[in-house]
């Protein structure tokens, strides 16, 4: 399952009318953008987020896959008259409490790809129709979706007891959410532990700056994000590297980064008189290979803090 965020806008109403999500495949000079081509990834089963001026409204369940299509008749989109495109039957589900990105953005910002990103950095989307959602922004999206439409009040705190809720009117968003959520996470819980048995091996199970042996202290650190990775660069052990706690807090935060060389940098930000505060030191370098280094230079290049 995949997941995607659309920009509807104007169209929304007659889109959903149809059941359908329906794009063109050029624009006016016969260019292809990534947002339209992006339709054909999706099939049966995937969830969609529905985007409209400013708010995800609506989620939506891929019946099929993709066809060619031209533009339904129904749907009011100036100069696509007998226009190529592509339409996926998707089922509606609304929301009866819209979530206003804006109002979440500090929690969804740092789950944003660096490229082909719904949103842009103040919270506005970004022009295009069809964006990937990956899965830790897509288990975000769900919560805040939760939090709004079927959490329920408790005396103490807000719960989300699902023997409760699914008294509620609206019983079709519950299975909706929680099998999203569920898929999801497993998905991802998956991926990450295929990533740490490959990559231990790889630096003979220690932390390839202090040498730390003991299992629970060690981390599977990305070189190249879950959220901007690609389906096999997500499984590759080449991207990343075995740190213990310490080190991998300060990679995944960019406060250190390797070049193609696999000598260590360390940000400004940390002073040098608290380099071994922090177990650092300027000489220190990583066992690179080829197959890493490319990573490597993604993360000093994309998340270091110079």
């Amino acid at each position: 399952m995949q997941s995607y965020i659309v920009m509807q806008g104007r169209t929304y109403d007659e889109e959903k009318e149809l059941g359908v999500l329906w794009s063109l495949q050029r624009d006016s000079i016969d260019n292809v953008h990534h947002f339209w081509e992006r339709m054909k990834e999706v099939n049966e089963g995937d969830r969609i987020f529905h985007y409209v001026k400013g708010d995800i409204v609506a989620i939506s369940v891929a019946k099929s896959g993709y066809r060619e299509e031209q533009k339904p008749t129904n749907i009011s989109l100036p100069g696509s008259e007998n226009a190529k495109g592509y339409l996926v039957e998707v089922e509606y589900h609304e929301l009866d409490k819209p979530l206003t990105v804006e109002d979440s953005f500090d929690e969804i910002l740092p789950l944003l790809p660096i490229k082909y990103s719904a949103f842009q950095e103040n919270a506005n989307g970004n022009q295009g129709y069809l964006f990937p959602c990956n899965e830790e922004l897509s288990i975000k999206l769900v919560e805040l979706i939760a939090d709004l439409n079927i959490y329920e009040i408790d005396e103490q705190q807000l719960e989300f007891v699902m023997g409760t809720v699914q008294k509620m009117e609206h019983d079709f968003l519950i299975p909706i959410l929680a099998e999203t959520e569920s898929e999801t996470k497993t998905k991802l819980r998956l991926g990450h532990q295929r990533f740490r048995n490959e990559l231990l091996p790889l630096w003979n199970d220690q932390c390839a700056l202090c040498k730390v042996e003991l299992p629970e202290l060690l981390q599977a650190s990305y070189a190249k994000p879950w959220k901007d990775c690609t389906t096999k660069e997500r499984i590759n052990p080449n991207n990343g590297i075995l740190l213990c706690r310490n080190h991998d807090a300060l990679y995944q935060n960019g406060f250190i980064a390797f070049d193609g060389t696999g000598k260590i940098h360390i940000s400004s930000r940390i002073p040098e008189e608290d380099y071994e505060k922090y177990g650092l030191a300027k000489r220190m370098t990583v066992n690179r290979t080829e197959k890493n280094k490319p990573f490597l230079k993604w993360h000093k290049k994309h998340m270091f803090k110079e």
